[in-house]
């Protein structure tokens, strides 16, 4: 195996980590953050969930593309063809609902939360917008989930 395909699937491998790594890890401390109830906290969860999403998904999402397409082309593979390509439309699917849905709930559920470290009342919209974020969220996963499979399995 030639050491650039090497250094590809390393980008790879570390990409995923950090995008399955940060949404399991965000989604667990957004449900005890929300669960918990007291503005500050919420506060705070919601503004470092931005921060993470920032430095952990969006850097994951370019390694996990960057080395995956790099690997392919050094690997020589079809990337119209089985588990490839369902891989590729499952990773796209995922990033429509995250782009679609996800991150407009995450931005208005951050300009309301801006109001929450001053001990005022969190209202029923952020509670709603967070059942939502967390719905869509898991529903985003299940792609990401299957292609990881996919990846895994190279099934024929």
């Amino acid at each position: 195996m030639p050491e650039t395909y090497l250094v590809w699937k390393f980008l790879h491998l570390t990409g995923v980590v950090m995008l399955m790594g940060n949404i399991t890890v965000t989604a667990i401390w957004k449900f005890f953050a929300d669960r918990d109830g007291r503005g500050p906290v919420l506060a705070f969860a919601q503004k470092l969930i931005t921060y993470t999403d920032w430095s952990m998904t969006v850097w994951g999402v370019v390694l996990l593309m960057l080395g995956g397409y790099g690997m392919a082309i050094a690997g020589q593979f079809d990337l119209t063809q089985g588990w490839l390509l369902w891989s590729q439309l499952l990773f796209v699917a995922s990033g429509l609902i995250w782009m679609g849905l996800i991150v407009p709930i995450q931005i208005r559920s951050s300009r309301l939360a801006r109001d929450f470290d001053g001990g005022t009342t969190v209202p029923d919209a952020y509670r709603s917008l967070s059942k939502r974020w967390i719905f869509w969220g898991l529903i985003s996963t299940v792609p990401l989930v299957s292609a990881l499979w996919l990846m895994i399995a190279r099934p024929a």
